[in-house]
């Protein structure tokens, strides 16, 4: 894990970034979530939200409820010295771990495992496996609302973004690129390399939280054959309609 201190650095008018790396450190990122933790517990009553990024830590902050005299940035450094001066929260002990089920089968879930496979010298029921069996842990969430950047990607399987985006990727769809995951949650454009889909709905705004995924948690990916695909997309689609009821 990085020692040294991070840069702090403005975000804008309401919000400073707390920036420990500009690349991606898996270690680092853990850091990150430790810290943001520990900010969490405190609640200082002048935060409005705390926001994990890859290799920094977004605070964004209320001035007008700042104690008198005191600036939002030397309070922001004031509040992660002291975080960081103490010992920071066990993030295995706050993380969930969240389960996803994944049909890796055919050309319109997993139109570009065949391909993956290729590149990484693999047969495709290997690197099923090796998606399956890595410990996966959620580094961030963004570029859409609920879209979650998922860290510890078996190295075998790491191959670089597609040359040419999809316009459209299906909601569920699990992608990966480098050394990382993604589980779309909407369906939206990205170039990511599909490799299979999972039944379940992973942003709701009926529900509380909205998002599945946050910061931190530990996902475990499960392969799926194409009957429990089926089944289990019936009853979220069953649920979904419950909660939208009146």
């Amino acid at each position: 894990m990085a020692a040294q201190a991070p840069r702090i650095v403005p975000l804008g008018d309401a919000a400073v970034l707390v920036e420990f790396s500009e690349t991606l450190d898996l270690a680092v990122n853990a850091r990150i979530q430790q810290l943001a933790a520990a900010v969490r517990l405190r609640q200082p009553a002048w935060i409005r939200d705390v926001v994990p990024a890859l290799g920094g830590l977004a605070l964004h902050f209320d001035a007008e409820r700042l104690a008198p005299g005191l600036l939002p940035f030397a309070a922001a450094e004031q509040l992660v010295k002291e975080c960081l001066s103490r010992r920071l929260p066990d993030l295995e002990k706050l993380s969930r771990t969240l389960e996803v089920p994944v049909c890796y089968e055919g050309e319109e879930f997993a139109p570009d495992l065949a391909e993956v496979a290729e590149r990484c010298k693999l047969k495709v029921e290997d690197v099923v496996k090796r998606h399956c069996a890595s410990p996966h842990r959620v580094l961030m969430v963004g570029f859409a609302p609920g879209h979650p950047y998922i860290g510890g990607l078996d190295p075998r399987l790491s191959v670089p973004r597609r040359t040419t985006p999809r316009p459209i990727v299906t909601a569920g769809s699990v992608a990966i690129a480098n050394t990382q995951s993604v589980v779309y949650p909407w369906t939206i454009s990205g170039g990511w390399s599909v490799i299979g889909r999972s039944p379940l709905r992973f942003f709701d705004p009926q529900r509380d939280p909205p998002a599945v995924f946050a910061p931190g948690d530990r996902v475990s990916f499960v392969a799926i054959g194409r009957t429990e695909y089926d089944r289990l997309a019936r009853d979220a689609a069953r649920d979904a309609g419950r909660e939208q009821r009146p």
